[in-house]
């Protein structure tokens, strides 16, 4: 494991939900990181976590190839956690591929690029689509970069178990689209450790990052319902319909699923058979239930409440 004490690090979305962990587990190791982002202010609430002068934050647009090329002047290593779903072969194919160019011109050390399980350039999803022509881009401009390829990330601020969370709360009946993809859910504490591991992997390596459940679609949001005292139906939604209300109103605000998540939700997002993942990183995963619980609790009648007022 490399001496990161001192060392100064590019962290392109270091304020997002992945982001905030990494940066906080290189501050603990004794890095310094600098924060790129498209607007700093959004990510001043990781200075209070390092030492004096630990931290930096610049401005940087990674579809902008030259201040994406002045965030990496000067450090040692960079990391790229950016993703949306807006823009996104900009972003995750053209932007990543700015990332890389940048990051071999400086001669950093090391490059780890998170991309996704399920990117294929050749992907019906745009999404998919996207995150692989993005791995190409890497691999062209920085073939010894370290990429890594999560299933679903979960935690405290995701946007997907909280959204189940939340519907179950408010509603009686909950219709499960694709009740049978499967997903393997893994936490955001221990991908941001896989980040970290992976500055000493191996040049060009690749892994597979899942956690030690897969649940089905159904499994999961039932799996939801009964860690928040929720006593819920349950109704799955046919293919049939699912995919008519993806194509026909996807494209508007507020809608249930998008054509491309639904495009994405035909393939399974567990880790390949064989794959290399967190034993080869020396890091073993958490389950879901072993630590959901600690913000789950805000989904409960009367909250951390509860058991009291059961008595």
């Amino acid at each position: 494991m490399r001496n990161l004490d001192g060392q100064l690090i590019t962290v392109f979305g270091g304020g997002g939900f992945i982001g905030r962990y990494v940066v906080q587990k290189l501050l603990a190791r004794g890095a310094r990181v600098r924060i790129a982002e498209r607007e700093p202010r959004k990510a001043l609430f990781l200075k209070p976590l390092g030492g004096l002068g630990q931290t930096q934050f610049v401005a940087a647009d990674v579809r902008d190839a030259a201040s994406v090329a002045r965030a990496v002047q000067g450090g040692g290593a960079v990391i790229n956690l950016v993703g949306s779903f807006d823009d996104m072969q900009a972003v995750h194919a053209a932007g990543a591929g700015h990332i890389a160019k940048a990051a071999a011109d400086a001669g950093m050390a090391a490059l780890v690029h998170i991309s996704a399980i399920g990117a294929d350039r050749d992907s019906a999803s745009a999404y998919g689509r996207s995150k692989g022509d993005g791995e190409a881009a890497v691999r062209a401009a920085f073939p010894a970069a370290a990429i890594l390829r999560p299933s679903i990330v979960f935690g405290r601020e995701d946007r997907f178990i909280n959204r189940f969370a939340a519907m179950i709360r408010m509603l009686p009946v909950i219709p499960v689209i694709a009740p049978n993809a499967k997903f393997q859910p893994v936490h955001v504490g221990d991908v941001a450790d896989a980040v970290v591991a992976a500055l000493d992997a191996a040049p060009g390596a690749l892994f597979e990052l899942g956690g030690p459940q897969v649940l089905t679609m159904g499994e999961l949001q039932r799996w939801i319902a009964e860690a928040t005292g929720r006593n819920r139906l349950f109704v799955d939604v046919p293919d049939a319909v699912a995919g008519a209300l993806a194509s026909g109103f996807g494209w508007a605000p507020g809608a249930p699923i998008t054509k491309d998540q639904w495009l994405m939700l035909q393939h399974d997002n567990i880790v390949a058979a064989g794959a290399v993942g967190f034993g080869d990183l020396g890091i073993t995963p958490s389950a879901l239930a072993s630590v959901a619980d600690g913000w789950l609790v805000q989904y409960r009648r009367h909250g951390r409440f509860a058991e009291l007022a059961a008595r």
